[in-house]
């Protein structure tokens, strides 16, 4: 079914001479922070093998990645805040960010290849959701390494801001420590109070 898609993909691309676009988000499953969405177009990547999800890369190969990505693709980056989170829910200001990410290209793609089951609505190009696309397309593989570093970089300026949660190392996620300062040194504005662990450490507070 994969090779088949590709085949699919590289046909529409020569016949067409489509420009594509992947995307995808970082952050969705976090406690605490922004949800951040890269868009990417490959333009003169020299080893697209090397383009995978950014989950199954270490730091050091997702950096060095992403910093020929911003010299050889065209990067659309965009943020969902804590605030929009709460008011739309996690799924809707995925598809915020992903449509900010989306909006900001300085070129606009023909085809938008998305990780995913599901698209943002109303988007003005023809787009696709491929689940696990991440592992499969280059395009959707480069906009998870993008949205992830990204977001780390953030959080690591969070960090700062709000010392002892981890979020350097967690990026926000429910590891034990995090859960364990959360217990001690409370919530924090930038913690998603509609997700339930937060939420029910509001309540045990309170």
């Amino acid at each position: 079914m994969v090779k088949l898609f590709k085949i699919y993909l590289k046909v529409h691309i020569i016949i067409k001479k489509k420009i594509i676009s992947g995307v995808d988000e970082a952050g969705r499953g976090s406690w605490a922070g922004p949800v951040v969405s890269a868009a990417v177009i490959l333009k003169n990547y020299p080893n697209a093998k090397e383009l995978k999800d950014s989950k199954i890369l270490n730091k050091r190969e997702r950096i060095e990645i992403f910093n020929k990505l911003k010299k050889n693709s065209i990067i659309g980056v965009g943020f969902s805040s804590v605030q929009e989170i709460e008011r739309f829910n996690i799924l809707n200001a995925t598809f915020l960010s992903m449509s900010r990410a989306i909006n900001s290209l300085t070129i606009t793609p023909d085809l938008l290849l998305i990780d995913g089951n599901r698209v943002p609505p109303k988007l003005t190009i023809e787009a696709y959701p491929i689940i696990k696309g991440d592992k499969f397309i280059s395009e959707i593989s480069a906009a998870s390494i993008v949205a992830k570093v990204i977001r780390d970089t953030h959080m690591k300026i969070l960090d700062k801001k709000y010392p002892g949660y981890g979020f350097t190392n967690n990026a926000g996620y429910g590891v034990k420590l995090h859960l364990d300062a959360l217990k001690t040194l409370g919530v924090t504005p930038i913690h998603r109070q509609t997700f339930k662990p937060i939420h029910n450490i509001l309540y045990e507070e309170n």
